[in-house]
């Protein structure tokens, strides 16, 4: 009768919100070099925020699924 809630709280939620704190504090990436390939650091820093985030992102949706079966 006490059926476990698709909702439940873990810990591993938390580098969810991690994830967000780099790409928030724009100051620490506003700035052209260094330079890779001719692009300015403000933008490969963020497509590398992307590709990170979206692997941070799969890796939780992963590790949480396994814990609630």
């Amino acid at each position: 009768m006490s059926e476990k809630p698709d909702h439940a709280w873990s810990w591993w939620y938390l580098l969810l919100i991690a994830q967000l704190i780099p790409a928030l504090w724009v100051s620490s990436y506003n700035t052209v070099e260094p330079a890779w390939l001719g692009m300015p650091f403000f933008y490969w820093y963020q497509l590398a925020l992307v590709i990170i985030c979206a692997i941070v992102t799969a890796f939780v949706y992963f590790i949480t699924e396994s814990q609630r079966t």
